[in-house]
């Protein structure tokens, strides 16, 4: 497993942009394919982005494609969301997940396969 921290959060007015970071702890993370969530506020927790162990496979929801993306860099252990053109409806709080089990070649997306979560951050947009 591995521990996350994310952070980057906050109010920003529609169309504008944030970043969102997950810093991992623990061996595991280079091992572990990541992925971001959101809960919405009355909606259940969906996938967001996800990414594979070496960066190279990433998969996104249909409502984020083509705004947000998702990176990583093992040497730091961070994980990030670069969101752009935000819109009210991505109002939520992000999460930040790791699969430890995930294999080199392929993307985790099911959120009952990943074992570790950071504890969330706000993200809130205003038209």
């Amino acid at each position: 497993q591995v521990q996350l921290v994310e952070s980057g959060g906050g109010l920003v007015q529609a169309g504008g942009s944030l970043r969102l970071s997950c810093a991992a702890s623990g061996r595991a993370f280079s091992r572990s394919s990541m992925g971001w969530f959101r809960r919405a506020p009355g909606k259940e927790r969906a996938i967001v982005a996800a990414i594979s162990r070496n960066g190279g496979i990433t998969h996104y929801a249909d409502s984020v494609k083509g705004r947000f993306t998702i990176s990583r860099d093992n040497e730091k252990k961070i994980v990030y969301l670069q969101m752009n053109d935000l819109k009210p409806e991505d109002t939520a709080v992000y999460y930040c997940a790791g699969d430890s089990n995930a294999i080199l070649t392929a993307v985790t997306t099911d959120a009952s396969a990943f074992e570790s979560w950071g504890q969330g951050t706000q993200v809130t947009v205003f038209s």
